[in-house]
């Protein structure tokens, strides 16, 4: 069973524009994803898809330039972007990852594709059905089989955020959700905002080349100053696009 991940990414941000390609710890942040998704184990093959704005010729290039292939579709509709994307390369599932989580884990992702692998009656596994990690380390996986019924129905900002479409509608799709212990949903390093993007950089420095969740949470329990930074910070709802 073949499993691509497929990294969505685009400069088109209202709140930061270009910020996948923002330097973080003297790497664009565009980068540090990618190798996250190259480190997993159990992930065949990495795409990033942006869209055809002119806007993001840069993040097409980017991505060329570190040696992984683009698809290149809708800046709107992420959903038919997807499905584009396994079009193209084809495989049997999809880790669905944005380019602005920088700090994403690798063993999170093997985790979310092994345990697909031996539970592949699901149409969707992920770390978010019931949060238990900072926002920015979510990992989610989803069947084409699933991502292509989906686009048949799928309207508004289900065509915006991909898979709400399959875990808004368990009675249609089989999900499944994975948790850590302790929870530290309480805590943010995702990349929206200016203040995200100073409490990243704080983060990055302090722990100096560690990775992994716990090491993010770790670091940030030891820290409540760069938690701060960017604890005010409102994440968008869904119908917010």
């Amino acid at each position: 069973m073949r499993v691509n991940a497929v990294i969505q990414a685009r400069t088109g941000s209202t709140r930061l524009p270009g910020k996948v390609l923002r330097d973080l710890g003297g790497r664009p942040v565009l980068d540090r994803v990618v190798d996250a998704a190259r480190a997993a184990d159990g992930v065949d093959r990495v795409v990033v898809a942006t869209s055809v704005a002119p806007g993001d010729d840069a993040v097409a290039e980017r991505a060329a330039s570190l040696g992984v292939d683009v698809v290149r579709g809708s800046e709107d509709d992420v959903l038919a972007r997807f499905v584009q994307a396994a079009d193209e390369f084809p495989c049997d599932a999809v880790v669905r990852l944005t380019a602005d989580c920088p700090l994403l884990d690798p063993a999170l992702i093997t985790l979310v594709a092994a345990t697909w692998r031996s539970a592949p009656e699901h149409d969707y596994v992920a770390t978010t059905l019931i949060r238990t990690l900072p926002r920015g380390l979510d990992v989610e996986l989803a069947t084409v089989a699933a991502l292509r019924e989906l686009a048949t129905t799928a309207a508004g900002h289900d065509r915006i955020h991909v898979t709400s479409g399959l875990y808004g509608d368990p009675d249609r799709f089989h999900c499944l959700g994975l948790v850590v212990a302790p929870a530290a949903n309480d805590l943010r390093v995702t990349l929206d905002t200016a203040e995200d993007l100073a409490a990243l950089q704080d983060l990055v420095a302090l722990l100096d080349g560690r990775t992994g969740w716990r090491a993010v949470v770790s670091t940030l329990r030891e820290h409540p100053e760069v938690v701060a930074r960017n604890a005010h910070v409102r994440q968008k709802s869904l119908s917010e696009g």
